[in-house]
């Protein structure tokens, strides 16, 4: 593995940020690599706070790090992520360490808040924003989960054709879609978890 050195540390950052930012650059398509050469490290600003930081995790575990703040929209400035970066990534690992129980925890609170109608906080009323985004967006249910499930049941594409928003909407569309990759889990695993609690809740 490659050691992790300020240098490595900005060109993760970069990647990924123009990852979570952009609609056409895609980290894993091009292998993490986008144009910033030794010499953009040198001549910026931020080098010894990328320094600093990278002393803090290795590789693996910054891209981790990394991804847990782009996530909740941070990260835009380097030195956020040296006073408050910890503290989303520590939120972060524990989900996903946790991943298996915050599923399940999350779709059977789903089922039980629309068990006269499951298809509900999956539907687009009017072009509104469908009810399982606004539970995520209030910390009701996961990011992941919704990630987990849109992988499953596949509404996602739905979504994108029927929301009408065009200033709320399509940030978030682009997160989901975005950080969808970055989440491993074993899918069959997740897919007999949700039949099995449809079947509970039928």
């Amino acid at each position: 593995m490659t050691e992790n050195t300020g240098f490595e540390t900005y060109k993760l950052y970069h990647a990924l940020k123009l990852h979570f930012t952009s609609n056409s650059y895609d980290y894993f398509k091009y292998h993490g690599k986008s144009k910033v050469s030794y010499t953009n490290f040198t001549s910026s600003s931020s080098k010894y706070q990328f320094a600093k930081l990278s002393r803090k995790y290795n590789l693996e575990e910054m891209r981790n790090f990394l991804v847990a703040n782009f996530i909740e929209g941070k990260g835009e400035w380097v030195g956020d992520l040296l006073s408050e970066g910890e503290e989303r990534y520590l939120k972060w690992q524990k989900r996903i360490q946790s991943l298996t129980y915050t599923f399940t925890n999350d779709v059977q609170f789903i089922l039980e808040a629309y068990e006269d109608d499951r298809e509900v906080p999956f539907k687009v009323f009017d072009g509104q924003q469908p009810d399982l985004l606004g539970l995520v967006l209030r910390g009701k249910v996961a990011l992941e989960t919704l990630c987990i499930l849109d992988d499953i049941l596949n509404f996602l594409p739905r979504w994108k054709k029927e929301i009408t928003d065009d200033i709320i909407w399509p940030p978030h569309y682009r997160m989901i879609i975005k950080y969808k990759p970055f989440i491993e889990y074993d899918k069959e695993k997740f897919k007999n978890i949700l039949k099995e609690n449809v079947r509970e809740h039928a």
